[in-house]
């Protein structure tokens, strides 16, 4: 609960900035991106929205986790984001109650989230955690997961030290030995595992029903304003998305400048995610459309439900406000 309280005091800090540029008839799109490997990289590398929106200013800014990105709506200091599941499944639920609209599904999370133990530590599984110390973000999907972990091994959260640090300030943890565990990403996760054991990814996790994904969201004052500039913008991400399909040495060297890595390896990792295709994101299993909204909305209620059961947030919302944070209007044709 601190955490949350902090959280909207953080977002009250930065109100005054964020009212001074916050003109619903600007022409001026607010952008966070994280450094993780997916399309919505490729759309910044190859400038595909600057180019569909030529009368817009764009601003990219990188955040370090979805509950910093959380943070800055609340503020309102951006209209679209890159912000993984839970997170976003506790913007919609109180005290947050954040005014925005999942428009996206960026990719779902399969080998590119794990849970990583230290080699020598002698912990050989989730349940050898007890009495360990174990970082990650918090309130990011790699948090959600390693909840849903330890509860599938029976594990108490306090029979474990869970330290809260974002994924440089883990790999730095790791190298100093801080730490027994983390549940991390790419491209931090792959400088885990070459001192340590992987315990159980998140595709795993996903195939025992507690599936986490990165999603595009937009701020709904945004999306009333502006709503053909958020169809350019999920044009250009279905675009991205068909690169990764479709020619993924293409996309991986977009990828590879932006996390500055080789293009060989850009392309190891993107090929670690689970990416749909642009038509896919309208069927019934994601998106939906707005005659009837798709499982995500269910995806998210469950991860709130589940997360409410944790104690992290105070109240789960109905079905039927999360379904209206789902926007599908004008799908399937916005997606290009």
């Amino acid at each position: 609960m601190r955490k949350i309280i902090g959280l909207l005091a953080a977002a009250t800090l930065l109100l005054p900035t964020a009212c001074g540029d916050g003109d619903p008839g600007r022409k001026t799109i607010r952008i966070a991106y994280q450094a993780f490997p997916s399309g919505d990289l490729i759309v910044k590398n190859q400038k595909l929205l600057e180019k569909a929106l030529p009368d817009y200013q764009i601003t990219w800014t990188k955040f370090d986790s979805g509950a910093s990105v959380n943070t800055a709506f609340v503020a309102g200091s951006i209209d679209i984001a890159a912000i993984g599941s839970s997170p976003v499944a506790r913007g919609l639920s109180a005290p947050l109650n954040i005014p925005y609209q999942v428009a996206f599904v960026l990719d779902v999370a399969g080998d590119n989230e794990a849970l990583v133990a230290r080699k020598g530590s002698g912990i050989t599984d989730v349940a050898g955690l007890r009495g360990k110390k174990v970082a990650t973000p918090f309130a990011s999907t790699a948090h959600y997961s390693l909840l849903a972990a330890l509860d599938r091994a029976g594990v108490k959260e306090s029979d474990v030290t869970i330290v809260d640090l974002e994924p440089q300030d883990i790999q730095a943890a790791w190298t100093r030995g801080d730490l027994d565990a983390a549940y991390s990403w790419l491209p931090s996760l792959d400088e885990l595992k070459k001192t340590g054991t992987v315990l159980v990814t998140s595709r795993e996790l996903a195939t025992a029903g507690k599936p986490t994904l990165d999603l595009g969201v937009v701020a709904t004052d945004f999306v009333k304003a502006h709503p053909a500039a958020v169809d350019a913008w999920r044009k250009a991400q279905s675009q991205a998305l068909n690169l990764i399909h479709n020619d993924q040495a293409a996309a991986a060297k977009s990828v590879g400048v932006e996390l500055n890595l080789s293009p060989e390896e850009a392309q190891r990792q993107l090929s670690q995610g689970v990416f749909l295709k642009p038509a896919d994101l309208a069927s019934p299993e994601w998106l939906g459309t707005s005659a009837a909204k798709g499982k995500l909305a269910d995806n998210l209620l469950s991860a709130a439900q589940f997360l409410k059961g944790q104690q992290k947030i105070d109240a789960v919302p109905d079905l039927a406000a999360v379904q209206a944070a789902i926007y599908t209007e004008g799908l399937p044709d916005a997606l290009g």
